[in-house]
């Protein structure tokens, strides 16, 4: 299968090379997701509520892709997906009865569209593919050449691909959870960075700011991954139990799932405190492969990254991005916060392929994209 044979990199900063982008098949299909009214709902407090919605659309897409590996890519307030054309009904499905469940659960409306990467080629963009390796159990998609963006754009305007679920379709998330506690910013501060090439600005170019940017973060320790290299912190009650609860599978009670939850992570709060191993299971490794799967940066046409780091290191990346800006290369937003928090999608304990998405405690990747829509 394609996606399969795709090497993985070890490296990030060698993705800045589109040279090591793969273009997707003519026959796959893009999906993209938006949720509606997501600055609002930042501005209300909903920062987990946002982010737990953005995780479900891949959690469905995992599960039903039945173990398959394909490309996606976590935005914050939203997500995108690629997929060959036989899985295409599928996954419109599987969007389809998310976009119910956030409607029923939260009251938030979500905009979702899935496209041929035909049509996609003949408006003039490309998807193009990679595979970062952020660990031993587990890689993270990178995309490049604009059109899952352009995608995103045509579903953003109004052009709806998906047909309508019933009221009352229940996805299936299971292992979509968000028991960590916030991680605070052990230099100062965590920064939530989107940059973006203008329309026109070859890859070439962009990828020379790209990696200016990186060369900016690379003294910091481990790239200023929030995470802890132990892993991040556990408490019981966990902060995310109420949200876990309306993931519960068709058929389970909200009182039943929430005495679940709380069953499971008095016993993980335990082990954790404890380090007590059980059987195969050992809480140390598990909470610091947490961190080592934590996907905090990705190339998603452009650059994004939740990063630990100080002041100066702002300052700096403001500067550069600034004059990259009036050079007519960049598009670029940024927006601080105390805090990082991670959305996790764990299928199994036992095994190291668990994934985690990491983004500012307060706006993060949607904040910042304010000030990219600010300077278009």
């Amino acid at each position: 299968m394609f996606y399969d044979q795709l090497p993985r990199q070890a490296a990030f900063s060698d993705l800045a090379d589109p040279g090591l982008y793969t273009p997707l098949p003519d026959d796959w299909v893009v999906g993209t997701s938006d949720i509606i009214g997501s600055t609002a709902a930042i501005a209300a407090g909903k920062y987990k509520t946002v982010n737990m919605i953005g995780a479900a659309v891949i959690s469905a897409q995992i599960n039903g892709a039945g173990g398959r590996a394909f490309p996606y890519v976590f935005g914050g307030d939203g997500a995108a997906f690629a997929h060959p054309p036989e899985h295409a009904e599928a996954a419109a499905a599987a969007l389809a009865a998310v976009r119910v469940w956030a409607q029923a659960e939260f009251g938030m409306g979500l905009r979702v569209g899935v496209f041929p990467v035909a049509d996609i080629r003949a408006a003039g963009r490309e998807v193009a593919v990679a595979r970062y390796s952020v660990s031993e159990g587990v890689d993270y998609a990178m995309f490049a050449g604009g059109g899952v963006s352009w995608a995103e754009d045509r579903m953003k305007s109004g052009v709806d691909t998906v047909p309508e679920a019933p009221a009352g379709t229940q996805p299936d998330l299971t292992g979509l959870s968000c028991r960590w506690n916030h991680m605070s910013a052990r230099n100062g501060t965590i920064l939530s960075l989107l940059v973006q090439p203008r329309e026109g600005v070859g890859a070439a170019r962009f990828a020379e700011v790209a990696q200016a940017v990186l060369d900016v973060v690379a003294h910091l320790q481990r790239s200023g991954h929030p995470s802890p290299a132990e892993g991040p912190g556990f408490s019981w009650p966990p902060p995310g139990a109420g949200l876990e609860v309306t993931a519960r599978p068709p058929g389970v009670s909200a009182a039943k799932r929430k005495r679940q939850i709380m069953v499971e992570t008095a016993m993980a709060w335990v082990f954790l405190t404890t380090r007590i191993k059980l059987g195969g299971f050992d809480p140390a490794h598990y909470q610091r492969t947490v961190g080592a799967n934590a996907d905090y940066r990705k190339f998603d046409d452009g650059l994004k990254m939740t990063i630990d780091c100080d002041a100066d290191t702002v300052a700096r990346l403001r500067s550069l991005l600034d004059r990259a800006r009036e050079a007519g290369t960049v598009v670029y937003g940024m927006h601080t916060q105390d805090e990082a928090m991670m959305t996790c999608i764990v299928p199994s304990i036992m095994e190291d392929t668990h994934v985690h998405f990491i983004d500012g405690a307060a706006g993060g990747y949607t904040q910042a994209a304010v000030g990219i829509k600010a300077d278009t």
